[in-house]
């Protein structure tokens, strides 16, 4: 029989490797402001709902459709970046619980770890310095190093011919977002699991079709190795 032990293991970051307290949300609020969309009523309402629903897919996506003006959305996409990067610095930052050993112990058996995320690549890095993680992975992604972000599988695929894995069917993806199970499916992924330390419940993870259901990136890491 062909060996179908898993190579690969794509990982989100905000919600599912880190603990960042809320922040995409806190952020939004002045991206949003900044771009003149009014701080109450059903205008505000419904972007807060989008960006709920659309939690992991890259920012300036999600400022593209709200706004549907591009100079809007870059404005906008900017002010966030700007946010959250001076939230970085103010608040706690921490790995969800038992987030580094267990990537740890997936290179440590011989898997690839990618993280990746819906933040530019500036933001990304200023996550990985905040929390000490330059070195923790074999590779770090941000939408503009895939081409698209989620849900479209190019984060999962650019990380495939990067760290060389032999097939999809080779690949695990875990994710607390719907965006994130919709990038591993499409991608082919033969493990796409949603995790609960994040944004979206187990329900909305099953109905996205996840092939499991995690508590944490910690037991990912059991069901990936055994």
């Amino acid at each position: 029989m062909p060996d179908t032990t898993i190579q690969l293991a794509v990982l989100d970051m905000a919600g599912t490797t880190v603990a960042d307290g809320g922040l995409v949300l806190r952020a939004f609020e002045e991206a949003a402001t900044a771009a003149g969309i009014p701080a109450d009523g059903p205008q505000r309402d419904h972007a807060r709902t989008y960006v709920l629903d659309t939690m992991g897919q890259s920012k300036i996506a999600v400022f593209r459709a709200l706004l549907g003006d591009e100079d809007k959305a870059q404005q906008a996409n900017r002010a966030f970046e700007t946010a959250y990067d001076a939230l970085i610095d103010d608040s706690d930052i921490a790995p969800i619980p038992g987030a580094a050993d267990a990537i740890r112990s997936l290179r440590s058996a011989g898997v690839k770890v990618a993280l990746t995320t819906g933040f530019s690549r500036g933001t990304q890095d200023r996550l990985l310095n905040a929390l000490g993680w330059t070195d923790i992975a074999d590779l770090t992604l941000a939408p503009s190093d895939a081409g698209r972000g989620r849900p479209y599988p190019d984060l999962v695929l650019t990380a495939l011919l990067h760290l060389g894995a032999d097939a999809v069917d080779r690949v695990a993806v875990l994710g607390d977002t719907t965006s994130d199970i919709a990038t591993g499916l499409a991608a082919g992924a033969r493990i796409v699991a949603g995790t609960l330390t994040g944004a979206h419940d187990a329900d909305a993870l099953r109905a996205a079709g996840a092939t499991h259901i995690v508590p944490s990136v910690s037991e990912f890491a059991d069901l990936v190795l055994n």
